[in-house]
């Protein structure tokens, strides 16, 4: 059993515990807070669809001890006063440790920086839900990034090859007359922006990559010496576009493709290329997810099922180990992004309950996933943030 994953008999003290653990018999294990990068909890702006709280009890219930909240919101955090709306509400209302971005630009609009110097509190600058189309104002990003010690994050997407795509140009698409997005519109600007991060030496994350040109793109560059790092979603690891069926609640911005890109994925995480997975939680409404697969809203929701998803799918069929995924999901998301582990901040999972998928149980304000009723090892017990308990299962 690796260094991150311990079964609570093995644990002689846990630093300010709220609970006896020593009441939970060994088939329970304890693992480090999961950390999350990507996340959308809507507030300001979008509370109908989701809330700090909301999302936080959320995330507590999937076993993340912390965050990171992307900034489409209104405003848009892209000075001192607006993201202050949201630190806010987040010294307010969070149950675990939630850190925000600040935009790349002003209302994300591609077009001016935003302040980046202002917004100490940001985690880091991204753009996320809009590639930043101009390579010259990419690398002024890049560079100003580098002068505040901060971090670059891409969602990485060329408009002019979307052509009204919505989800994988692949085999569904063809065979359901659907419009397709191309792998090209998003591996063509990860190499962009992964020489221009070797070129002004910033530090660049890469958003929730799914296809295999991607790949192959980082782990080039990742030999070359560009300080480059990214993300896949659990989603992208575990189902392929054959698998969508004619529902708004199976797509998402990349979309899920084909079975080559999936298996490229899974290769990108066992060689190292592939750094961590965050799940892009993204709510909506009912209303806004029941146009089918053209009209919905792009985004689904993740924090609540990652974990047993990836550990039935990926971990029982001995794919990766245990360690690895606990890796993946709470070690290095915390390093990269120089969050820290605190004391009394860890989750605890019974490994041996199945069980369906069950959006009912959901504390997110977001039942929009295609997980639905899919059967499942692994459920969350107890989450503990800052020493105090941010979420207890019944059945403790």
């Amino acid at each position: 059993m690796g260094p991150n994953v311990f079964k609570l008999n093995e644990i002689n003290y846990i630093n300010n515990s709220p609970v006896d653990l020593s009441l939970l018999d060994n088939k329970y294990f304890i693992f480090p807070g999961f950390t999350d990068v990507h996340v959308h909890f809507r507030e300001p702006g979008f509370s109908y669809k989701e809330t700090i709280k909301t999302g936080s009890m959320a995330a507590a219930h999937g076993g993340y001890t912390a965050v990171c909240t992307m900034p489409n919101l209104n405003p848009v955090p892209d000075s001192y006063e607006n993201l202050k709306v949201q630190t806010d509400i987040i010294d307010k209302d969070a149950v675990i440790d939630v850190y925000p971005y600040g935009s790349i630009t002003v209302k994300q609009q591609g077009e001016e920086l935003s302040k980046m110097e202002e917004m100490e509190k940001a985690i880091a600058f991204t753009d996320d839900g809009k590639g930043v189309q101009d390579e010259e104002m990419m690398r002024k990003a890049m560079i100003k990034a580098k002068s505040l010690n901060k971090m670059i994050v891409a969602h990485c997407e060329v408009n002019d090859l979307l052509h009204g795509g919505y989800i994988h140009d692949g085999e569904y698409a063809r065979l359901h007359n659907h419009k397709g997005i191309s792998s090209a519109s998003e591996w063509v600007e990860v190499e962009r922006d992964c020489k221009l991060s070797l070129e002004t030496g910033c530090k660049f994350h890469v958003c929730h990559i799914s296809c295999k040109e991607t790949v192959d793109i980082i782990r080039k560059y990742k030999k070359l010496g560009a300080d480059v790092t990214c993300e896949v979603g659990p989603h992208y690891l575990i189902m392929n576009d054959m698998d969508l069926k004619e529902d708004g609640f199976y797509k998402m911005n990349p979309p899920i493709r084909s079975e080559e890109d999936r298996l490229a994925l899974i290769e990108g995480l066992k060689d190292g290329t592939i750094d961590m997975i965050a799940t892009d939680h993204a709510p909506h409404s009912l209303e806004e997810k029941s146009k089918g697969l053209e009209k919905s809203n792009m985004g689904i929701v993740g924090l609540e099922t990652a974990f047993p998803l990836l550990y039935t799918n990926l971990v029982k069929t001995e794919i990766i180990s245990l360690d690895k995924l606990i890796e993946l999901m709470a070690i290095n998301p915390r390093k990269r992004f120089g969050i820290p582990f605190k004391e009394g901040e860890f989750t605890v999972f019974d490994l041996n309950e199945v069980y369906k998928i069950d959006s009912k149980d959901f504390l997110s304000m977001g039942v929009n996933m295609p997980f639905e009723g899919m059967e499942v090892y692994g459920k969350c017990l107890l989450t503990v943030s800052n020493g105090k308990i941010a979420y207890k299962s019944e059945n403790i």
